[in-house]
């Protein structure tokens, strides 16, 4: 069964490009990861955005444990971005990195850059 969440949907869509890291807030297992990794990234895909410029990580996967570290996570989003055009970055369960403000806060600074987690 599919929920759609357009109001929801329709605040990340106004939230685009607006110089803020957008943070999705919710209780275990509401369909956070869904909005933003289904939903928002279908959108993406819809408006013309080349699946290149969607960087996606979900840091709870056992798989990308190494990124986990802030370097390691810093370093992988940076091998994604071969241009100046923008890039979104869709990161689940943001929280498993150590001292994730300040990865967050390294793309504030970089125009081509719209974060999500």
């Amino acid at each position: 069964m599919v929920i759609n969440r357009d109001i929801y949907l329709n605040r990340l869509i106004a939230s685009k490009h607006n110089g803020l890291i957008k943070i999705i807030t919710g209780l275990r297992r509401c369909g956070k990861s869904y909005l933003l990794f289904k939903l928002f990234k279908e959108h993406l895909r819809n408006v013309g955005v080349d699946d290149n410029h969607i960087i996606q990580v979900d840091l709870e996967d056992r798989r990308n444990k190494n990124l986990r570290n802030p370097d390691v996570l810093l370093a992988h989003i940076d091998s994604k971005m071969k241009d100046n055009d923008m890039y979104y970055i869709l990161l689940d369960e943001v929280q498993c990195v150590k001292d994730f403000e300040d990865v967050l806060n390294s793309y504030l600074k970089i125009e081509n850059a719209d974060i999500y987690g």
